[in-house]
């Protein structure tokens, strides 16, 4: 009795219309993932500009402001925004003029209520004031067309103030428990004593420039440097005032509202 012969193996052929299943479901996977894409670079661009905008009112300058890596999308979605950070190489903290500020806030809950626009976990900055925008700041006031210079000594801790090129005001500016107090080391022309009015001028608004910060930052340290003045700052819970309703809506701040 004769034996069947086993079917030769070969390879299996693929139905066609499968093939066009498989590459139609890959096309729109791709295109949906392009287009997520696109709107999260969108989104993204459009809150920076918001953000901007916002604290640039906090901070009297222009800033720039960065995002954490999670999507925008979905911080759309749950009003969380894990950090922002911010730069700005020209603050203006009360009179103070040219601060450079490296800021970072944390754990911002958008979320608004009756009585805030959302709240911030937590904050840290890190200033710097050169000697160059401390005099700008100082000749900005009424008394300032007295003061010629301003020159920092990193091993007193003290900044010098040439007063009509033949006098010198020596003030020493330290942080203690938050807040920043600046003592008068020296105030002499001559051998005679400055005008009451100046030196407390110059203290007063150096007083003004180093305690005024946003978010409910205090000062953490203070060090003189050679070109200046360095300082870390750091706040707690903060809750941010509620907006107001008729401001205009800068864009994009609509979309994480």
């Amino acid at each position: 009795m004769a034996s069947i012969a086993p079917a030769p193996n070969g390879p299996t052929t693929t139905s066609p219309k499968r093939n066009l299943v498989l590459t139609i479901a890959l096309v729109v996977i791709v295109a949906l993932v392009a287009l997520l894409i696109g709107a999260e670079l969108y989104v993204r661009h459009n809150v920076k500009q918001c953000m901007s905008s916002q604290f640039q009112s906090e901070l009297g300058s222009q800033v720039d402001v960065g995002l954490s890596a999670k999507p925008v999308l979905l911080q759309a979605i749950d009003k969380k925004v894990p950090y922002i950070t911010i730069t700005s190489d020209d603050s203006s903290f009360g009179p103070a003029k040219d601060m450079h500020v490296k800021a970072r806030v944390n754990d911002v809950d958008l979320t608004a209520t009756d009585n805030s626009s959302g709240s911030v976990g937590s904050s840290t900055a890190d200033i710097d004031w050169s000697t160059d925008g401390i005099l700008a700041t100082i000749q900005a006031q009424p008394f300032g067309n007295l003061v010629s210079g301003v020159t920092s000594d990193p091993t007193a801790g003290t900044l010098k103030f040439q007063v009509l090129g033949l006098a010198e005001l020596t003030v020493k500016p330290q942080a203690n428990a938050g807040t920043v107090n600046v003592e008068t080391v020296g105030a002499q022309v001559l051998g005679l004593g400055l005008p009451t009015d100046l030196v407390s001028g110059v203290v007063d608004v150096l007083t003004s420039s180093l305690q005024a910060y946003p978010l409910g930052m205090t000062a953490q340290s203070l060090t003189v440097t050679d070109s200046g003045i360095e300082m870390s700052l750091a706040g707690g819970a903060y809750t941010m005032p509620k907006a107001d309703p008729n401001a205009p809506v800068p864009s994009g701040c609509s979309l994480l509202t």
